[in-house]
């Protein structure tokens, strides 16, 4: 799999996704909300779940440096891997 990946990174940079303004909106708030307790002791469905959250936290970073609206969908090129992990969250709730 790292053999993969190696040849992968060279070719794959970002992707330009279309996402609903809602959904946009709350990857954004959860770039800018501020966690300054940190993490604690945590189970590893727990690390999992903050692992999520920080991914969705990046893509708002990402939606607010260089997303651009567009009638009811925000646009943005997002990392690979960011959308790699988003596309992970979903396939395994489903």
């Amino acid at each position: 799999m790292r053999e993969i990946g190696a040849h992968l990174d060279a070719q794959l940079d970002r992707v330009t996704v279309r996402l609903p303004r809602a959904v946009a909106e709350a990857a954004m708030a959860a770039w800018e909300r501020d966690e300054r307790a940190g993490p604690g002791r945590e189970s590893p469905a727990r690390y999992a779940l903050r692992d999520q959250a920080a991914e969705l936290a990046l893509i708002g970073l990402a939606l607010s440096e260089r997303g651009r609206r567009e009638g009811e969908e925000y646009v943005v090129a997002l990392d690979v891997a960011s959308a790699g992990a988003a596309l992970r969250a979903f396939q395994q709730s489903a």
